[in-house]
C-alpha cells in the first residue's frame, strides 16, 4: 500500500526562517515608522494634551493621568493612520517632488498594499480605542479628522490654493479631541484654543509652499496659484498671523489668563507675526525659514504658557 511522502522540515530551517523574518521586519521598521509623520504627531500630542488639561473642570490634583494617557494613545493612532494614508494616496506625487521622493512608498521601500493595511489598521485601532477607553465624543472627532484631512484637504490640493483654508479645518481639532475626553464637551474655550491653531497653520504652511514652491508644482499641487503667488502669500501669511495678535488681546475666554501669561501670547504672536511680514515683504528663502522656525517654537510656547497659567492659579 502506497503513502505519502511526508516533508520534515529541519528545526534549524524554521529557527533560520524565523530569524529571516524578524530580521526583515527590523529593517523595514524605520520606514513604517517614517510613514506615521511622527514630527507632525509630536505638535499633535502637544495640542491634544493641552485641549486635555486645559478642559479637565476638576482641580489639578484629582487630575486623571490614566484617562489622559488613553487619550493620547488613541488619538497617536489615529493620527498615525492618518499620516501613512496619506502617504499612500499621494505616493505617486511625492515622486516627483525632491524633498519627498525618498520617502518610503515613492522609493518602492515598502509595498503601497503593505501601507495601504498598515494606515487602516493604525487609524480603526485608535478610533475604537478612543471610543470604548476615552468617549464616543472624543472618537468622532478624531474620525472627523482623518475623514476630511484624507478626502477634503488632501485631493484639493491638486485643484486650487484654497485647500490651505480647507485643510486648516481639520488640522485644529486636536484640542478639541483634548478637550471632549476631559470634559465631555466642547465649550466656547475650547473653540478659542481652535481658534488659535486654526489661524497658526497658515503662516506655518505658507512657509513650507513657499520654501518648496518649485517641487509642490513639479507635482501639481496648487498650494500657491499660477499667477500673483507673492500677492496669495502674503495675505494668506499675514491676515492669520495679524488675526492672532488680535485674539490675544480680545475678551475672548483665554482672556482668563493671568497677565503674565497674556503678555507672553501677545509678545509670541506679535513675533510671529514680524516673521510673516519680514516674509510677505522680502519673498525669500530665508525669511520662509525664519518664519517656519518661528511657528514651530510659537505653537508649543503659546500651549505651555495656557497650562502654566492654570497650574499657578490653581496652587
Amino acid at each position: 500500500m502506497a503513502t505519502e511522502p511526508v516533508l520534515i522540515i529541519p528545526a534549524e530551517a524554521t529557527a533560520a526562517g524565523r530569524q529571516l523574518w524578524f530580521a526583515r521586519w527590523l529593517a523595514a521598521a524605520p520606514d513604517y515608522w517614517a510613514l506615521t509623520k511622527p514630527e507632525v504627531n509630536f505638535l499633535i500630542v502637544i495640542c491634544t494634551f493641552a485641549g486635555f488639561y486645559l478642559g479637565y473642570p476638576a482641580h489639578p490634583e484629582h487630575f486623571p493621568l490614566v484617562r489622559l494617557i488613553h487619550t493620547l494613545l488613541g488619538t497617536l493612532l489615529v493620527a498615525s493612520g492618518t499620516g501613512t494614508l496619506n502617504q499612500y494616496l499621494e505616493r505617486r506625487f511625492d515622486a516627483l517632488m525632491r524633498r519627498t521622493a525618498t520617502r518610503p512608498l515613492p522609493a518602492g521601500r515598502i509595498n503601497p498594499r503593505h501601507a495601504l493595511a498598515f494606515g487602516t489598521l493604525l487609524a480603526s485601532a485608535g478610533a475604537a480605542y478612543l471610543a470604548v477607553a476615552v468617549s464616543v465624543l472624543a472618537s468622532l472627532l478624531a474620525i472627523l479628522t482623518l475623514v476630511t484631512y484624507l478626502f477634503a484637504y488632501t485631493p484639493l490640493k491638486r485643484k486650487t490654493p484654497l485647500c490651505t483654508l480647507v485643510g486648516a479645518f481639520p488640522g485644529a481639532i486636536p484640542p478639541l479631541i483634548g478637550w471632549a475626553a476631559a470634559a465631555g464637551t466642547v465649550s466656547l474655550q475650547a473653540l478659542a484654543i481652535y481658534a488659535v491653531l486654526f489661524l497658526w497653520q497658515f503662516p506655518h504652511f505658507m512657509a513650507i509652499a513657499w520654501m518648496y514652491r518649485e517641487d509642490y508644482a513639479r507635482a501639481g499641487y496648487l498650494v500657491l496659484p499660477c499667477d500673483n503667488q507673492c500677492r496669495f502669500m502674503a495675505w494668506v501669511t499675514l491676515l492669520p498671523t495679524l488675526g492672532l495678535v488680535i485674539l490675544s488681546l480680545a475678551p475672548t475666554p483665554l482672556a482668563r489668563a493671568g497677565l503674565a501669561c497674556r503678555i507672553g501670547v501677545l509678545l509670541l504672536s506679535a513675533g510671529l507675526a514680524y516673521c510673516g511680514a519680514q516674509l510677505g515683504l522680502r519673498r525669500s528663502t530665508l525669511a520662509a525659514r525664519r518664519l517656519l522656525l518661528a511657528s514651530i517654537v510659537y505653537l508649543p510656547l503659546i500651549f505651555v504658557l495656557r497650562v502654566a497659567d492654570r497650574l499657578l492659579s490653581s496652587s
